[in-house]
């Protein structure tokens, strides 16, 4: 029997790589702590990747096991999907590897101006309504947020099924004086020159088999 949301909410607490605000704690008070100090958990001074959005973890896994030099902090606000990479990357002992409960626009609270080498963003909600625009992981309203942690010569990774996510994300990238420095449409089309966009997540083999294009683009800000 799988375990339940109370069950995987309770087990979160025990991991030693595991952050969520406490009870009635703002996100400045929770965030206080760690802001500028992720070097300090991670007792090395490597890079500090985030996916946000990261569900199971399972990109944030991927990327750790492929590069030890950096440190990975998966980020989403649903401790029950988050438990599953979380249990994983204490049972191999990864020591690259958190995750942080939290709503994204709330990670300045939790980063220093300059402490985020790179961002994963893989498979977010395309929100096509016209009234969701500010939702969209790669809209103004983010960008901004993403500015505010990114290092100067940090980069934002995408990998979307949704043409028209991509086709915003673009024109969010134009909009906001950011510049492409990768576009690959419909990757698998052509050999990876990237080994980290051989990792897949549940969502991106649901859309494999339904025969739609895998899309990757990296910019910075």
């Amino acid at each position: 029997m799988s375990k339940s949301k109370l069950e995987k909410f309770a087990e979160n607490l025990t991991f030693p790589n595991f952050f969520q605000p406490q009870l009635g704690e703002s996100p400045d008070e929770a965030g206080g702590p760690l802001r500028g100090h992720w070097h300090e958990f991670f007792r090395n001074s490597h890079p500090i990747v985030l996916e946000l959005a990261c569900g199971r973890g399972e990109y944030t896994i991927g990327l750790a096991e492929r590069d030890a030099g950096s440190n990975f902090i998966g980020i989403d606000r649903k401790g029950a999907r988050m438990w599953k990479g979380c249990k994983y990357s204490v049972e191999q002992r990864m020591g690259n590897v958190a995750f942080l409960r939290t709503q994204i626009q709330y990670i300045p609270y939790y980063f220093a101006e300059g402490e985020v080498q790179e961002i994963w963003i893989t498979f977010p909600d395309p929100q096509p309504r016209n009234c969701k625009e500010n939702k969209r992981l790669t809209s103004s309203y983010y960008c901004e947020i993403y500015r505010r942690v990114l290092a100067p010569d940090g980069c934002i990774n995408l990998k979307t099924d949704s043409d028209f996510f991509l086709d915003f994300t673009l024109e969010s990238i134009a909009g906001n004086g950011g510049e492409v420095l990768r576009l690959q449409r419909d990757i698998y089309q052509q050999p990876l020159q990237d080994s980290r966009l051989e990792i897949q997540t549940y969502y991106e083999r649901m859309w494999l088999s339904q025969g739609k294009g895998i899309h990757y683009l990296q910019f910075k800000l």
